[in-house]
Order: structure tokens, then sequence, then C-alpha cells
């Protein structure tokens, strides 16, 4: 009996029928009938009766069967112990993060990852952008970067980085000469922000809701160029970290103003699930994560 003989069979069972195992091995009807009465003759036994044009397992197929599940399992899990004694480790990790401008960084540190990582498969869901947590807990991501923690003890934060929000305006702007501005000067004011809903907007969560204040206008803008050259035609408002926003500053058409006196300053995190037992891989991302987003983008 060969492991070809275990995969027929399993097809078979499984498929439902010769034919559509035919299509999952890639075999001629005539090869798999011959491959089928070959491990019949070895065995000494019929492995299938048919039964109104379906083929039934006889009590030795059905043990066979058990077996050949057994074998292959066994034979798979090998193969990737194998793989990653040569290789390396292999897997996948599943990540997004609440703020849209996070994955200007992102991909970059995702490519550096997987230089030393070739066969961790690093996968960004962005449709979890707007609920990371929630998408966390649902498990459709393995990671989540979060600046808005909530407690819930299934979930474990590892700290990240610290960065400040900027409000941006037009060098027209009437903001443009104040030091900071405070949740009041936003009474007139056009804000543009990347997407709803508004409640997961930084600036909304921690100015101007604390002080029910709202802007007189609000529209989502989900392209970060887009807004600025709204911003530069002194058409809107919009916030934007102060890392993200440097390269934007070389053209003077634009200016950066703190929020707040002490400015606007928000924590990332690094959600994980506090009851899964995660590969050894996720710990070296996690670490590599830190290390590289605090030495080289310095934020």
């Amino acid at each position: 009996m060969e492991i070809r003989h275990l995969r027929l069979i399993k097809a078979i069972v499984e498929e439902g029928s010769i034919t559509k195992a035919i299509d999952k091995l890639y075999l001629t009807q005539s090869a798999l009938s011959h491959q089928l009465k070959e491990a019949e003759y070895q065995l000494g036994t019929k492995i299938f009766l048919r039964n109104h044009k379906k083929l039934v397992l006889t009590k030795a197929g059905e043990k066979l069967y058990q077996t050949a599940n057994e074998i292959l399992a066994k034979l798979s899990d090998t193969e990737k112990e194998i793989k990653q004694l040569i290789f390396g480790e292999i897997g996948e990790i599943r990540i997004s993060t609440e703020c849209y401008s996070s994955y200007h960084w992102l991909p970059s540190v995702l490519k550096q990852f997987h230089l030393l990582y070739p066969n961790i498969e690093l996968q960004i869901v962005m449709e979890a952008t707007h609920y990371p947590l929630q998408k966390l807990q649902e498990n459709v991501i393995d990671i989540a970067i979060t600046s808005d923690p909530v407690k819930d003890e299934n979930i474990k934060y590892l700290e990240l980085f610290q960065d400040e929000m900027l409000m941006v305006v037009s060098e027209n702007h009437h903001w443009v000469d104040k030091k900071f501005v405070v949740a009041e000067d936003f009474v007139n004011e056009h804000l543009l922000i990347h997407s709803l809903p508004i409640e997961t907007v930084t600036v909304h969560q921690f100015l101007l809701a604390p002080a029910n204040i709202k802007p007189k206008k609000i529209t989502a803008l989900p392209l970060t160029e887009a807004s600025i050259e709204m911003v530069k035609a002194d058409m809107g408002i919009m916030a934007m970290a102060k890392w993200a926003l440097q390269p934007y500053l070389k053209n003077n058409s634009i200016k950066a103003i703190k929020i707040g006196k002490n400015g606007l300053k928000r924590k990332h995190y690094i959600a994980i699930m506090n009851n899964k037992t995660y590969p050894e891989y996720f710990n070296h991302f996690i670490s590599f994560l830190q290390t590289e987003i605090n030495l080289q983008w310095n934020i």
C-alpha cells in the first residue's frame, strides 16, 4: 500500500464521487480505476461497494480511510516541520490599524520584517481599520494597532509609540498666528476628516466631544493628498499626526498649529488576545515592530 493509494481513497470518500476525485487528483478515469484495483489487489479485499451508483466504503475500506487520515495528516505535519528546519518559521500574521495614516509607515516595517522572516506572510486587513479591536476578538485579525484601548480582560495591550496631533491650515487661514487652538475655535470651521464615524476621530474624541463643540461642517475625505489640497485652497482644516505631516510642511502654503496649550498627544498600542497562544514568530514580530518604529521613525 502506497501513499498515492491513501490519497486516492481519501479523495473518493471526501469528494463523494470518482468524477470529483479525478479533478482533485488530476488523474484520468482509467488511471484512477487502475490505482483503486491495485490497492484492492494488495489488500485482498474490496475497498468500495457500489450502491445505487454511489461508492460506499466496506468495513475494510472504513478502517483504511481512518488510517489514511492519520498518516496523511502526520505526513503533512512532518513536511511543515522539515521546511521550518530548512527555511525557518512558516506562518501568517494578519494586522490592522485604526488610523489610516499609520499605513504610511506600516508597509515599510513589514517589508523589513519579511527580509528576516521570508516565510511569514504578513497581511494588512484594510477592512478592519474602523473596528480593529472588534475584528481582533472576532479572529479576523491577529494584531490590532490602536490609540483607543478599551478595557477588556481578554485583550492585552503593549505600548508601541506616542505621537502628537496637529491642526493643518492654509497660510491664509485666520488661525495661522495662533500658538495653539482650543475647542471653541472650531465652531465656524470646516473640518476635514479621513473617514466616519466621527467618534473614531482623535480630535473629536479628546478635544471637541468633551467640550460639546461641533464644527460648522465636517467632510470625510479618505485621500490625504486631496485633503491637503483642500487645506491649501483654504477650503477646510484637518488634523494630522506630526510625523505624517512633516513631508507636506516643506511647502509653505500650509501651517501646523498645536492642539490645546499642552498639545494633543496619543499613545498607540499593539493589541493581541490575552487568552490565545501565539507562535514564537509573533513575539519576534512585536519586538521588531516596537524597535523599528522607535529607531527609524523617531515618532
